[in-house]
């Protein structure tokens, strides 16, 4: 915790509370209020914690006004430029960025760590065939732990080393291993020969019959994918993931809780969501027809992909994005594909319409992230695990960091309760 630099006075009532304020190297103050209950026997009420900081931590902040997001300090649009998908995990979980000899080791342990237990390809078998990826995936990860016992012991540093290094490795696997699952291919072994983007593209998309050698274009927006979703400070999942470790749940079980906040519509699957409203959206001359919608405040139509809830500025993530998103759609063309038009002629329209542009309702990562997928070849069912796999570095960071914070409690949030008070029960006759 960072040093007391102020107190807050609460008054209420005939109780006047002196309340700690901590100054964070970014970001505003803080009061400390641990001791509201135990001194004042109150509560405070913030449904959605939108004005709570649950930790402290030294990983990611964001400047949602000035669209800033920063890991260990380093701008995301320097890292997703100059850096690498497993450079950025390195830095994230061991606080610097590496010497040579230092990612070397660390890309040598996550390459030969990539395989899974052969008797977890057996796990899949026991899903339909149209089961949705993250469905796959929440029961996989969370079996993870019935796999490897070995590093299962939180008290343990060398054993949360393990854990990491596994999860970081094989969620790729994992992932693209649930995607064959459902379109009936067989699994494809990951390669050590293959950069860790690469790697992902050819197990998803080789198959045994013909070699298959991932473009270098492709892997590089697979890799900027990874590195601009990597960690989002204390967003829904990661709090959940967080909270969950805050029992003492083994790594798995808590990155498992993570990937199951994720699938939400409202957080990963966003760029599903809005992939599915530019198919809605149909073609290019329907356009004009859903901005309007957008703009109708009784219409509870909204364009997804626009905007973001911390971002009150562009998503700085979204800028290198749309980079990647012209780089690949030069390179594939989109010619015969109507979602893609439609989605470049509707970034085109809507950032020239100052509705959207007054109210800072820029394209996010989301939209930008769906495009490149879709291009790619991925269903819109893959975009979510696609997701957690590059959150899964972001999580196990900040599980890592919660585990050696001293202050760290399990979580135990309160309530405003509004039901019922005391009543006695009535025997079911007198009913």
């Amino acid at each position: 915790m960072v040093n007391q630099t102020g107190k807050a006075t609460l008054t209420f009532g005939d109780k006047e509370l002196e309340l700690p304020i901590y100054t964070p190297t970014a970001g505003p103050d803080v009061i400390d209020i641990t001791k509201l209950y135990a001194q004042g026997g109150v509560f405070t009420y913030d449904p959605g914690f939108t004005s709570t900081a649950s930790c402290d931590s030294t990983i990611t902040f964001i400047d949602g006004e000035k669209g800033e997001l920063l890991h260990r300090g380093y701008p995301i649009d320097q890292l997703a430029e100059k850096s690498h998908f497993l450079e950025v995990c390195y830095l994230l979980l061991y606080g610097h960025l590496p010497t040579a000899a230092e990612i070397d080791d660390f890309e040598y342990r996550v390459t030969r760590h990539t395989m899974v237990h052969e008797q977890m390809t057996k796990f899949y078998s026991g899903f339909r065939r149209d089961a949705h990826p993250m469905a796959i995936m929440v029961g996989v990860v969370g079996a993870m732990s019935a796999f490897y016992h070995d590093s299962t012991d939180i008290a343990d540093p060398w054993q949360r080393e393990v854990a990491s290094i596994r999860m970081i490795a094989k969620m790729p696997t994992i992932a693209a291993m649930a995607y064959k699952y459902t379109i009936g291919q067989p699994f494809v072994y990951p390669r050590n020969d293959l950069d860790y983007a690469s790697n992902f593209l050819n197990m998803c998309f080789s198959v045994p019959a013909e070699e298959y050698m991932p473009n270098p274009i492709l892997s590089r927006a697979m890799d900027r994918i990874f590195t601009l979703h990597a960690d989002h400070e204390q967003n829904a999942s990661t709090s959940t993931v967080r909270l969950a470790g805050s029992s003492g749940a083994n790594p798995f079980a808590c990155v498992a809780a993570g990937i199951a906040c994720l699938w939400g519509p409202a957080h990963g699957g966003a760029n599903q969501a809005c992939l599915e409203m530019l198919k809605e959206i149909g073609s290019v001359d329907r356009i004009p027809e859903f901005i309007a919608r957008a703009k109708d405040k009784d219409d509870p139509f909204r364009l997804m992909g626009f905007g973001h809830r911390v971002y009150k500025n562009f998503d700085p993530r979204a800028k290198v994005m749309k980079q990647s998103a012209d780089e690949v759609l030069d390179l594939l063309g989109i010619e015969d594909n109507p979602t893609l038009q439609v989605a470049k002629e509707l970034e085109k329209q809507a950032l020239e319409d100052p509705y959207f542009t007054e109210k800072k309702l820029f394209p996010n990562v989301d939209f930008y992230s769906g495009i490149i997928l879709e291009a790619m070849g991925f269903p819109t069912a893959m975009f979510t695990p696609i997701f957690a796999l590059s959150r899964t570095v972001g999580w196990i960071s900040q599980w890592k960091e919660m585990l050696t914070d001293p202050g760290q409690k399990i979580g135990r949030p309160r309530q405003l309760y509004t039901g019922d008070t005391l009543r006695d029960y009535v025997d079911v006759e007198k009913r």
